[in-house]
């Protein structure tokens, strides 16, 4: 069975909140998250890092990998286009969009006002990060403009993974009234019962 370590509020929402999508049994290895004040690789998994997965000999971190690998092993075609569909390159872009273009500059404003002790010394960064998370975040509401997800009509893994992105935006006031489309968007993906379940 698959062994998912997990702390509520990190990246580990993704993947188990894909397990629960998916319906595949998993074990939850609860772990109580270190703030990275000084140190990284200092969570208490087999790869330091949340989240980390285990299937048998193979172990992983790095959420759009391990969602990569889930579906690839496990999906059975499930929540992501075929290869040789038009949808799979905007299913890619988005799925990968979600942890290494949207979430920097958001990871960057936790680092300077949640871990940082000086935080007051640096408006200018914070101010700039708060700058990209909105610039990052209208490239996300122009693509869902006309469509209900990332992908299209149907819930992809993408959605899982730019979902937990927007939820993080949202917790840290960085996801403003001005984003009426985002919210709408978050709204829908709050609602599936495998996100609650995730996020309990």
């Amino acid at each position: 069975m698959l062994k998912l370590y997990f702390a509520p509020r990190t990246r580990a929402v993704r993947v188990r909140w894909l397990l629960e999508e998916l319906e595949i049994p998993y074990e939850l290895m609860r772990v109580d998250f270190k703030p990275t004040t000084g140190q990284f690789f200092i969570q208490d998994t087999p790869t330091g890092k949340l989240p980390t997965l285990v299937d048998g000999e193979v172990v992983m971190a790095e959420s759009g990998a391990i969602v990569e690998y889930v579906l690839g092993r496990y999906g059975r075609g499930r929540l992501a286009p075929e290869g040789n569909s038009p949808d799979w390159p905007r299913f890619l872009q988005w799925l990968h969009f979600a942890e290494s273009t949207a979430f920097p500059p958001i990871g960057v404003y936790v680092w300077l006002t949640r871990y940082r002790q000086d935080a007051g010394d640096h408006p200018a960064l914070i101010e700039d990060a708060r700058r990209r998370v909105s610039t990052t975040l209208r490239q996300v509401e122009q693509a869902l403009a006309d469509r209900s997800f990332m992908v299209g009509e149907a819930f992809t893994a993408a959605d899982v993974m730019m979902g937990f992105t927007l939820i993080a935006a949202e917790t840290l006031g960085l996801l403003g009234e001005e984003f009426v489309g985002l919210r709408r968007y978050l709204q829908r993906l709050q609602s599936r019962p495998a996100l609650q379940r995730a996020m309990q």
